[in-house]
């Protein structure tokens, strides 16, 4: 017997923890990691969910931001194609009073002379001339051709063909009908011309025939 009073324990025996109190200790740790797991996994998403939130925040901030860089946008363009409409407006309003003047004129009761054709051609000549100073405003160059230029493609819109019996104005421009434009080197309308091109001559056998005929006449 112990000191105690209570028999001794031997080792040999297998005496040790009872089975219930073991038991219960290992759910306990169980369940204590299932908890801690539950927290961090709740965690996790609560910081994931507030990151989208700040993510979508700055998402719309961004939105309202391009949307409004591209009213502003929108509205420079506006203000910078009202600028540059400004002189073709300027000369529609010249040709405007310059077309009503000349009509107020002819249309007079007391006109007693018919119309001058080389007031008129001066008055169309004044009238193009604005056209292409509007123009000029917004860039746009006009060229002319002169006749006798040698045709190019690049430049020039055939729109007749000239027979000639000259092989020097074979390929060149024999008139011109309308005036080109262009911007910073580009053609953007060719000029209308008429080209020359050499007349084909007559079949020797037709020729010695109505040499013959000449002759016999």
């Amino acid at each position: 017997m112990s000191r105690d009073g209570e028999p001794p324990v031997s080792e040999a025996s297998g005496a040790g923890p009872e089975p219930g109190r073991a038991g219960n200790a290992g759910n306990a740790g169980a369940g204590d990691a299932g908890a801690v797991l539950h927290a961090e996994v709740r965690d996790a998403l609560a910081g994931l969910t507030a990151r989208l939130d700040r993510e979508r925040e700055r998402a719309e901030h961004r939105e309202a931001v391009i949307d409004r860089l591209h009213e502003e946008n929108q509205r420079l363009r506006r203000g910078e194609l009202q600028a540059m409409l400004e002189p073709v407006r300027a000369a529609l309003y010249r040709l405007h009073d310059q077309a009503r003047r000349e009509s107020d004129r002819l249309r007079a009761p007391d006109l007693t002379e018919a119309p001058d054709p080389r007031r008129t051609a001066v008055l169309l000549a004044a009238v193009a001339d604005d056209v292409a100073d509007a123009l000029a405003r917004l860039g746009v160059e006009r060229f002319t051709v002169e006749p006798g230029a040698p045709y190019d493609a690049s430049r020039h819109r055939p729109v007749a063909v000239t027979p000639v019996d000259d092989p020097v104005a074979d390929g060149t421009v024999t008139t011109v009908q309308s005036d080109g434009f262009e911007q910073s080197g580009k053609v953007l309308r060719k000029a209308a011309v008429s080209v020359g091109r050499l007349a084909e001559p007559a079949p020797a056998g037709e020729a010695a025939h109505n040499g013959q005929t000449t002759n016999s006449g």
